[in-house]
């Protein structure tokens, strides 16, 4: 379990590097590009905010989405334990 949490934090970290290093290097050609007008410039920059917004809202929602359908899959594993138990235990009186 030690090892997952940090793979995942391994991962997470690697990601946002190359999630900064992604936005360094548009804003560098942004500012370089001397042909492109300012207005352009301004809208591949929302453009790209916008993108993040919605990538990270999809990886909530999946993230949410998966976590929901484990706590209802713990919640049925229980349930069917406990039913076990009690048939077992029914059987076990009646002998």
């Amino acid at each position: 379990m030690f090892t997952d949490n940090t793979d995942n934090k391994l991962i997470i970290f690697l990601n946002s590097a190359g999630v900064a290093i992604a936005y360094a290097m548009l804003g560098i050609s942004l500012w370089l590009s001397t042909e492109v007008p300012l207005a352009t410039k301004g809208f591949w920059a929302m453009a790209v905010l916008l993108l993040t917004l919605s990538l990270v809202n999809v990886v909530k929602y999946r993230f949410d989405h998966r976590s929901s359908e484990d706590r209802i899959r713990k919640i049925e594993e229980a349930r069917n334990e406990r039913l076990l138990e009690d048939a077992l235990l029914d059987a076990k009186q009646d002998l």
